[in-house]
């Protein structure tokens, strides 16, 4: 129990130093808050991996959840934190990113299924992010995804992006938890990074924080 608990405590000061370094770079190098806030996100959900191995409880997950939850909130508030929050657009992905890692390592452990936490974790950490920075900061031959005459959010580079980095780290975690490499390794990876690629093409404002790792959940269950 201490040591768990001590290592919460780990948890929330690397995650604070993280903050502070983030904010460091936006105000010394002046590092734009879509590039800032994306780095926080890639290093916040990937520091989680090892969330199953280290809290036999949820609840471990769920004061860490709720303490960056509250610290968002007020941040924004006050005005604090510009790193997180200085972005031009509307979203509510920030105050969804703590709730999607309670909620996938929730599901994890109530099933005892490790893998249902760490696979979703990898797709939002890495396949997100890279969609997110190559859209905003590549605008040539770039233009913005329309269906039905009306042009979404997301660009056709962004979004081939989250697919193509969705196949690759699926197929490498789905092979290593089934310890060997056949036809159904490879549908099942396509299949997870479409599904993934569908939740964050149709996502508002952040949910895809959420709609992600819901569905590449819900695949898993379905088809492993």
């Amino acid at each position: 129990m201490d040591n768990i608990l001590g290592i919460a405590i780990v948890y929330l000061i690397g995650i604070s130093i993280l903050l502070t370094f983030n904010e460091l770079n936006y105000r010394r190098l002046h590092v734009k808050g879509e590039i800032t806030r994306k780095f926080a996100h890639f290093s916040a959900t990937l520091a989680t991996l090892p969330f199953p191995y280290i809290f036999s409880s949820h609840w471990y997950v769920f004061v860490l959840a709720m303490v960056f939850f509250v610290v968002l909130a007020v941040t924004q508030k006050s005005r604090q934190l510009k790193s997180i929050h200085d972005i031009s657009r509307k979203s509510m992905g920030s105050y969804l990113l703590p709730l999607s890692i309670y909620i996938t390592f929730l599901i994890s452990n109530l099933l005892d299924n490790k893998f249902l936490f760490i696979l979703p974790m990898l797709i939002l950490a890495v396949c997100d992010p890279m969609a997110a920075i190559l859209g905003i900061n590549i605008k040539k031959h770039n233009g913005r995804i329309k269906f039905r005459g009306r042009k979404l959010q997301k660009t056709w580079l962004g979004t081939a992006a989250f697919f193509v980095t969705s196949v690759v780290i699926t197929m490498i975690a789905i092979y290593f938890q089934r310890e060997f490499f056949d036809f159904k390794t490879i549908w099942l990876s396509v299949l997870v990074a479409g599904v993934g690629t569908l939740a964050e093409l149709i996502s508002w404002r952040g949910s895809d924080n959420l709609s992600i790792p819901l569905s590449v959940i819900a695949v898993l269950l379905i088809f492993l």
